[in-house]
């Protein structure tokens, strides 16, 4: 897990995310021509010639911006920054400098790190040329490139790699447990994972639809590595509103996909809706492990927990298998023992019967 980290910073809408969903190979951080897509800071691992890293893409940095969305994503920006080694400036080279790309180019000089400027968007010689102006940043290491199609981005993970502190990464993966957690919005899914790791790893706040991305956390919980997957709330069809949200819809079923164990947070105090039945089909259809996690529990007034969880049962018949699990994100009541749990049915649902043994199972059920 001790790999250098990079983290792709800059003003908004400047290319972060396609930069790194063209290191990383695949599309994992939504584009749109809006600016703001991404909120959150979001983790991948990649590697070139040989050389192993992981590599963080931020929300676009503004200051003196009062908006609390704004602000969270300058804060989740600017905790990139304390935990990188290596920082790449995105600027944007068909529009030239701007006040606030000087703005960020102070708060980097300030992180004490390697900066790497990217000046993306230099789609043909002549925007190679003009991207001359970024110098005047203050900055040594310049790089044009185009993110779009790729041009000189072999050169710009050149002065990555050669930029990267010498650390032993170690040769043997680790055995990780992925736990994907999904729900419909605002039930509390980005509380649950900032109350399992400890920190503020995630934007939350009272307004649905605040975590657009499904985010990557890794962490140690017993002696065991759990990569853990926060998505965007899933809402009714019917409730999509714009290509965004029809990516991030998109994005929560693959991060289910891709898990070992999806756990499904509903509201406790709200009950259960037609919006979680959904999600619980949806993980259902996985085919992974799967758990209830019923959250903000400290707000039922004289629930019985036995009740609740026949109740839930009735009403997901299909999902019987489940473990269902009472949490308060508030309090951490219960929020470790639902990594308990989510570790457990993973080594169960990865077991192997042989045939022998299946076959002895068949008999006696005769």
């Amino acid at each position: 897990m001790d790999k250098p980290l990079v983290a792709i910073v800059g003003r908004p809408n400047v290319g972060k995310s396609t930069l790194f969903n063209r290191i990383i190979g695949y599309r994992l951080s939504i584009i749109e021509d809006q600016i703001g897509v991404t909120r959150d800071r979001i983790y991948a691992e990649a590697e070139w010639n040989g050389r192993e890293f992981v590599i963080v893409d931020t929300g676009g940095i503004v200051f003196n911006d009062e908006d609390p969305i704004h602000k969270s994503v300058t804060k989740q920006a600017a905790a990139a920054l304390e935990e990188a080694d290596v920082l790449v400036f995105v600027v944007d080279s068909s529009c030239g400098s701007s006040p606030l790309d000087f703005e960020v180019a102070k708060k980097l000089r300030g992180c004490g790190k390697p900066v790497i400027v990217a000046a993306n968007k230099s789609d043909n010689d002549n925007r190679s040329w003009d991207s001359a102006e970024f110098y005047e940043l203050g900055f040594e290491t310049l790089v044009p490139i185009s993110a779009l199609n790729g041009r000189c981005v072999a050169d710009l993970l050149d002065e990555i790699v050669a930029a990267m502190p010498d650390r032993d990464t170690g040769s043997e993966e680790e055995d990780i447990v992925k736990i994907a957690v999904v729900g419909r919005p605002n039930v509390g899914k980005s509380s649950i994972v900032n109350a399992i790791l400890g920190r503020d790893r995630v934007i939350v706040s009272d307004v649905a639809g605040t975590t657009r991305d499904a985010i990557d956390s890794l962490f140690e919980h017993k002696g065991k590595t759990v990569s853990l997957v926060d998505t965007a709330g899933i809402r009714k069809a019917g409730k999509i509103q714009g290509s965004i949200e029809y990516y991030t819809v998109l994005r929560a079923i693959r991060a289910m996909e891709r898990s070992d164990v999806t756990m499904i947070v509903i509201d406790g105090n709200e009950g259960l809706r037609d919006g979680d039945k959904r999600v619980a089909g949806f993980a259902h259809d996985s085919g992974r492990a799967c758990m209830i996690v019923v959250n903000k529990w400290d707000l039922v007034s004289d629930g019985s927990i036995r009740d609740y969880a026949d109740s839930v049962r009735a009403q997901l018949p299909f999902m019987s298998y489940a473990p269902i699990v009472f949490t308060s994100a508030l309090t951490g009541k219960g929020v470790s023992a639902a990594v308990d749990t989510a570790i457990d049915i993973c080594a169960y649902h990865s077991m192997r019967v042989s045939t022998g043994e299946l076959n002895r199972i068949l008999q006696n059920a005769a």
